[in-house]
Protein backbone atom coordinates (compact mmCIF):
# COMPACT_ATOMS: atom_id res chain seq x y z
CA UNK A 1 0.00 0.00 0.00
CA UNK A 2 2.81 2.38 0.92
CA UNK A 3 4.62 1.61 -2.37
CA UNK A 4 1.48 2.26 -4.39
CA UNK A 5 1.00 5.63 -2.69
CA UNK A 6 4.64 6.65 -3.33
CA UNK A 7 4.42 5.52 -6.96
CA UNK A 8 1.20 7.46 -7.49
CA UNK A 9 2.71 10.58 -5.86
CA UNK A 10 5.78 10.36 -8.12
CA UNK A 11 3.59 9.97 -11.22
CA UNK A 12 1.50 13.01 -10.26
CA UNK A 13 4.62 15.07 -9.56
CA UNK A 14 6.11 14.05 -12.90
CA UNK A 15 2.90 14.93 -14.73
CA UNK A 16 2.74 18.31 -13.03
CA UNK A 17 6.37 19.07 -13.96
CA UNK A 18 5.74 18.02 -17.57
CA UNK A 19 2.79 20.39 -17.83
CA UNK A 20 4.76 23.27 -16.28
CA UNK A 21 7.67 23.08 -18.76
CA UNK A 22 8.43 26.02 -21.00
CA UNK A 23 8.02 25.75 -24.75
CA UNK A 24 11.34 24.54 -26.10
CA UNK A 25 12.55 24.12 -29.68
CA UNK A 26 11.27 20.87 -31.16
CA UNK A 27 8.41 20.51 -28.66
CA UNK A 28 5.03 19.82 -30.22
CA UNK A 29 2.28 22.23 -29.20
CA UNK A 30 -0.30 24.47 -30.73
CA UNK A 31 0.83 28.01 -31.43
CA UNK A 32 -1.28 31.10 -30.71
CA UNK A 33 -1.56 33.89 -33.28
CA UNK A 34 0.64 36.11 -31.10
CA UNK A 35 3.31 33.41 -30.77
CA UNK A 36 3.21 32.80 -34.53
CA UNK A 37 3.68 36.52 -35.13
CA UNK A 38 6.91 36.48 -33.08
CA UNK A 39 8.13 33.26 -34.75
CA UNK A 40 7.56 34.82 -38.19
CA UNK A 41 9.31 38.02 -37.15
CA UNK A 42 12.32 36.00 -35.99
CA UNK A 43 12.42 34.06 -39.25
CA UNK A 44 12.30 37.33 -41.21
CA UNK A 45 15.10 38.72 -39.02
CA UNK A 46 17.45 35.87 -40.06
CA UNK A 47 16.75 36.75 -43.71
CA UNK A 48 17.35 40.46 -43.11
CA UNK A 49 20.62 39.65 -41.34
CA UNK A 50 21.77 37.42 -44.22
CA UNK A 51 20.82 40.16 -46.71
CA UNK A 52 22.51 42.85 -44.56
CA UNK A 53 19.19 44.72 -44.61
CA UNK A 54 20.02 47.21 -41.88
CA UNK A 55 16.96 49.37 -42.67
CA UNK A 56 14.57 46.55 -41.65
CA UNK A 57 16.77 45.60 -38.69
CA UNK A 58 16.91 49.22 -37.49
CA UNK A 59 13.10 49.19 -37.28
CA UNK A 60 13.09 45.84 -35.46
CA UNK A 61 15.79 46.57 -32.86
CA UNK A 62 14.75 48.72 -29.91
CA UNK A 63 17.13 51.63 -29.28
CA UNK A 64 18.22 49.93 -26.01
CA UNK A 65 18.60 46.48 -27.60
CA UNK A 66 21.63 44.47 -26.48
CA UNK A 67 23.53 41.79 -28.42
CA UNK A 68 25.67 39.07 -26.84
CA UNK A 69 28.12 37.28 -29.12
CA UNK A 70 31.02 34.90 -28.60
CA UNK A 71 33.39 37.86 -28.89
CA UNK A 72 31.59 40.46 -26.80
CA UNK A 73 28.41 42.39 -26.24
CA UNK A 74 27.20 45.73 -27.55
CA UNK A 75 24.18 47.84 -28.44
CA UNK A 76 22.02 48.54 -31.46
CA UNK A 77 24.29 51.05 -33.22
CA UNK A 78 27.35 48.80 -33.07
CA UNK A 79 25.34 45.75 -34.22
CA UNK A 80 23.97 47.63 -37.23
CA UNK A 81 27.46 48.99 -38.05
CA UNK A 82 28.93 45.48 -37.68
CA UNK A 83 26.38 44.08 -40.14
CA UNK A 84 26.58 47.00 -42.57
CA UNK A 85 30.40 47.04 -42.50
CA UNK A 86 30.64 43.27 -43.02
CA UNK A 87 32.60 42.57 -39.83
CA UNK A 88 30.03 39.81 -39.25
CA UNK A 89 27.95 38.52 -42.14
CA UNK A 90 25.18 36.23 -40.91
CA UNK A 91 25.33 34.31 -44.17
CA UNK A 92 22.87 31.52 -43.32
CA UNK A 93 20.97 30.46 -40.22
CA UNK A 94 19.67 26.90 -40.49
CA UNK A 95 16.91 26.76 -37.87
CA UNK A 96 16.21 23.26 -36.51
CA UNK A 97 13.69 24.28 -33.91
CA UNK A 98 12.10 27.44 -32.58
CA UNK A 99 9.79 28.14 -29.68
CA UNK A 100 8.32 31.18 -28.04
CA UNK A 101 6.89 31.93 -24.62
CA UNK A 102 4.80 35.10 -24.24
CA UNK A 103 4.49 36.81 -20.85
CA UNK A 104 2.21 39.82 -21.26
CA UNK A 105 4.12 42.30 -23.44
CA UNK A 106 7.33 40.23 -23.42
CA UNK A 107 8.14 37.28 -25.68
CA UNK A 108 11.18 35.03 -25.24
CA UNK A 109 12.08 33.06 -28.33
CA UNK A 110 14.62 30.23 -28.57
CA UNK A 111 16.18 29.11 -31.86
CA UNK A 112 18.29 25.95 -32.20
CA UNK A 113 20.45 26.85 -35.20
CA UNK A 114 23.59 26.19 -37.13
CA UNK A 115 24.97 29.56 -38.21
CA UNK A 116 27.20 30.05 -41.22
CA UNK A 117 28.89 33.40 -40.78
CA UNK A 118 31.78 35.29 -42.25
CA UNK A 119 33.79 36.87 -39.45
CA UNK A 120 36.85 38.90 -40.29
CA UNK A 121 36.84 37.44 -43.80
CA UNK A 122 36.77 33.82 -42.59
CA UNK A 123 33.73 31.58 -42.97
CA UNK A 124 32.81 29.78 -39.75
CA UNK A 125 29.98 27.44 -38.74
CA UNK A 126 28.74 27.06 -35.18
CA UNK A 127 25.77 25.46 -33.45
CA UNK A 128 23.91 27.91 -31.23
CA UNK A 129 20.87 28.27 -29.05
CA UNK A 130 19.85 31.84 -29.77
CA UNK A 131 17.71 33.66 -27.22
CA UNK A 132 15.68 36.57 -28.55
CA UNK A 133 13.66 38.84 -26.27
CA UNK A 134 10.87 40.90 -27.82
CA UNK A 135 8.86 43.69 -26.20
CA UNK A 136 5.44 44.75 -27.46
CA UNK A 137 5.32 48.54 -27.73
CA UNK A 138 2.32 50.34 -29.18
CA UNK A 139 1.07 47.05 -30.63
CA UNK A 140 4.36 46.24 -32.38
CA UNK A 141 7.08 43.76 -31.38
CA UNK A 142 10.59 45.23 -30.96
CA UNK A 143 13.72 43.24 -30.17
CA UNK A 144 15.23 43.97 -26.76
CA UNK A 145 18.00 41.35 -26.72
CA UNK A 146 19.72 38.77 -28.90
CA UNK A 147 22.11 36.26 -27.28
CA UNK A 148 24.14 33.51 -28.95
CA UNK A 149 24.98 30.55 -26.69
CA UNK A 150 27.22 27.98 -28.33
CA UNK A 151 25.90 24.42 -28.08
CA UNK A 152 28.00 21.35 -27.37
CA UNK A 153 26.26 19.38 -30.12
CA UNK A 154 28.08 18.97 -33.42
CA UNK A 155 27.07 21.10 -36.39
CA UNK A 156 24.32 19.33 -38.36
CA UNK A 157 24.46 21.49 -41.48
CA UNK A 158 26.18 19.95 -44.48
CA UNK A 159 28.41 22.52 -46.16
CA UNK A 160 30.00 22.10 -49.55
CA UNK A 161 33.75 22.49 -49.51
CA UNK A 162 34.94 25.71 -51.17
CA UNK A 163 36.02 25.30 -54.79
CA UNK A 164 39.51 26.47 -55.69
Amino acid sequence: MKRAFILMALCLAGLQMAIAQANLPGAQKSTSAEEQEVLTLSKNKWGWMADKNTDQLNGLFDDKCVFVHMGGSWGKTQELNTIKGGMIWYKKAEVYGASVNVFGNTAILLNDIDLVAVVGGNEVVHSFMVTEVYLKQDGKWKMGSLTFSQLMRPVKLKIDAPKN
